[in-house]
Order: structure tokens, then sequence, then C-alpha cells
């Protein structure tokens, strides 16, 4: 009988280390193998266990350092010589992370795997810019969506036009470079320009930056202040709420 170890699928949460789950740095410390992606920050690094191989898997736009079916690969043939592999994903494993896409290739090659979640960058970066995603006063209702859709996916594209009128509050991962198409589409949809958003770049790290401005100014702003990937983008009344609440910042 193939020995095999256990693959646990690791949320990393968005950057700050006080946000790692105690579990997730339990297995960190004790992991054999650790398979990360780019978005881990160093702090979070530096919690696994020294002797342990470490992998860098992770994936940026335009340098994909591994294929995703090579990943899923790797974590399968590392499960059949060590005893604990961590894969080590930025935020949460199925919130835009592939996990189940990976959960489902070492269950159909008989691996133990288990998936331990992390805080997503779209729940917590707006909440260190002093936006809450709901608030009795001006949302009730979220929706979470990406803005970057790969290539043989599952539908061709995001309906723009339900998202618009689905929730009050509306949370994109990944969606600067898409930026200008996505607002188009909102618009077009029938959200006023006078709509209120904002960026949150680098989410919970000391370098976080915040962008604020309404579906009317947002892409100028963007490329005036080039800023950049990696940032959440919130759309709705609740940003209005930024002004008021975002000197209220968490200890980093």
């Amino acid at each position: 009988m193939t020995h095999s170890g256990k693959v646990y699928l690791v949320g990393a949460g968005p950057g700050d280390p006080g946000l790692m789950t105690l579990k997730g740095k339990a297995l960190l410390e004790c992991a054999d193998v650790v398979v990360y992606d780019a978005l881990v920050s160093a702090p979070i690094l530096g919690m696994i266990n020294p002797q342990a191989e470490q992998i860098n898997a992770g994936k940026r736009k335009g340098m994909h350092s591994m294929l995703q079916e090579d990943i899923t690969q790797l974590l399968i043939e590392k499960a059949k010589e060590a005893a604990i592999v961590v894969r080590l994903k930025g935020g949460d494993p199925f919130i835009f992370g592939r996990g189940g896409e990976e959960m489902e290739g070492l269950v159909e090659a008989g691996i133990p795997v288990e998936v331990v979640p992390g805080i997503t960058s779209g729940i917590a970066a707006p909440a260190y810019a002093g936006i809450p995603l709901t608030h009795r006063n001006y949302s009730s209702s979220v929706t979470f969506v990406t803005g970057h859709e790969g290539a043989g996916k599952y539908r061709p594209a995001v309906n723009w036009q339900a998202i618009a009128h689905g929730s009050e509050t509306i949370v994109i991962y990944m969606g600067i470079h898409n930026l200008a198409a996505i607002v188009e589409q909102l618009v077009a949809a029938g959200l006023s320009l006078a709509t209120p958003v904002a960026l949150v770049r680098w989410g919970t790290r000391p370098n976080q930056e915040e962008l604020t401005g309404t579906l009317a100014t947002i892409v100028q702003q963007v490329e005036e202040k080039q800023f950049g990937a990696p940032a959440i983008a919130v759309i709705g009344s609740v940003v209005n709420l930024h002004s008021v609440l975002s000197g209220c910042r968490p200890l980093r």
C-alpha cells in the first residue's frame, strides 16, 4: 500500500499575521512541506517550520511560476513523500483561491485533504479601511465577485446587470486591471455615476493604501495615482463611512 500523508489547504488571511488562524499557524509550525502563494505575507512565511521544504507556487499577473494543474500534481507527489503538506493560500482557500479545484484533484487521487479557512481580503481590507460592508442604515446585503475571470470557465462572463441590482454593497476581487470595463457595465446596468467607490490596496498590511471616489471618477483617479493591484474594490453607500471610521485603524 502506497504511503500517503495529508494535505491541508490553509488560508493565510490577507497579510496581517495577527489574522492568521491558530489552527493554520500550528500546521505551519509542524509542516514537512509548504507550498505557498505569491500574496502570502513575509511575517506569515516566517511562521513556517524552519526544517520544512518551502515551495513558491505563486501566480501573479503575467508572471505565473506554476500552472494550476502542476500545483495540484505537486501536492499529490509531496503527499506521497511527507506526512504534513500545507498548501498555503492568501485569504481563504475557497474564496477565489482555486482551493476547490485543488481539493477535487487531491480527492480524485485518493489523497487525504482538509481545508482550514482563512479571513478573506474582501472582508478584512474594507474593515481595516473603516468600511463596514453591512450597516443598518446603508446596506443589508453584499455580493462578492471576481473582476478577473479565467479562460475556459463554466460561463463566459460575470452578469454585471444582475450584480448591479443584486445587493447594496458590491465587493470586487482582482478588478483593478478591468476596472474601466466593470464601471462601464455597472453604469450601463443602471447604477448612478454618483455611487461611491473605494479601492483598498495591500489590505491589512503596513503599506495599506486607499483611494475613494465615485463610479464617475474612480477610473481617472486610478490612472492619475497609478493605483495598482492587488486591491479590493467596494461599491455602495457604505463607502461614505470611510471618512468617519478610517481613523480607527487596528494595530499592526
